[in-house]
């Protein structure tokens, strides 16, 4: 199948308009019409509900969007790999949640990249989920998550410990002080959560969820507040007295997972990535207290 068929659907699936999603493709907006109703014709299902300024997935569309993001992403795969055989440079694709790629792997990759000339990479951001997916359809090598998947077909070890410390922007005396002015809770996988409601039940509610730590980072600095963040994060802030940390509450410690195919065939070059990325990066206790 055509897989700027598939690109087109998916740009439309984004923006939920067709005359913004022609804009993005660098197409008419009446190709774009056409490439869907294309891609309509071959699978034999309507893939959007078109209504006046309204346009959804259909059940079929919701089935297609996965499936398309594979092909696409296999097809970029098979470029890569086929352009890099003259030179013979290992292809490795890695992905991670958006708050580990924050809170750790972002500051490694630069560093990976300058002492692994030999390694070409692809670094991708999704939820756990879809990473997990990805392994499994072979379009990803190596995932970092803080939530160890529980599927067969995959090989899944511990890496590090990353700590997550509760920091404000005004010294308090305690967390529930923190807590009262502007918490923002981030996602940091699961058993975060399960621990944080189990230390802080009388906590006022916060005024922001998000599944990023830069977002709740900026968000205090800018509006002042509170909300756990790991030292790579904050240390410049702490330094700098724009961020304290509140030396009451608990320092939550969240195990760092790498996963990756079972039989992938890789496992040598994989556990190179693991070991490279993860070198230097600071341990449980390191720090800002």
């Amino acid at each position: 199948m055509d897989t700027e068929l598939l690109k087109t659907f998916m740009e439309v699936s984004r923006t939920r308009h067709f005359g913004r999603a022609a804009e993005n493709l660098y197409l008419t907006q009446s190709a774009v019409s056409f490439r869907v109703r294309q891609l309509e014709s071959l699978l034999g299902v309507e893939l959007f509900s078109r209504q006046r300024n309204n346009i959804q997935l259909t059940a079929a569309g919701e089935k297609l969007m996965p499936l398309a993001e594979s092909s696409v992403l296999l097809e970029q795969r098979i470029r890569q790999e086929v352009a890099m055989a003259e030179g013979r440079q290992q292809q490795m694709s890695i992905g991670a949640t958006p708050n580990l790629w924050d809170a750790l792997l972002q500051q490694h990759l630069s560093l990976f990249m300058s002492s692994s000339p030999g390694i070409g990479l692809t670094a991708l951001s999704h939820s756990g989920g879809n990473l997990v997916r990805q392994i499994i359809e072979r379009t990803l090598d190596l995932a970092f998550v803080f939530d160890a998947p529980k599927v067969d077909e995959l090989t899944t070890i511990e890496v590090m410990q990353v700590p997550l410390y509760l920091v404000s922007t005004q010294p308090c005396s305690g967390w529930q002080q923190a807590f009262e002015h502007n918490y923002v809770m981030v996602d940091w996988g699961t058993s975060f959560q399960m621990q944080h409601a189990q230390e802080f039940r009388s906590g006022r509610a916060p005024v922001l969820h998000t599944n990023t730590g830069r977002i709740a980072l900026d968000c205090i600095l800018s509006n002042g507040g509170a909300a756990y963040l790991p030292p790579t994060l904050v240390q410049g802030a702490v330094e700098q007295g724009a961020l304290h940390v509140v030396a009451d509450a608990p320092v939550i410690k969240r195990a760092v997972y790498a996963s990756y195919h079972a039989t992938s065939g890789r496992e040598e070059l994989i556990n190179k990535v693991i070991d490279q990325i993860t070198a230097g990066t600071p341990g449980p206790a390191g720090d800002l207290l």
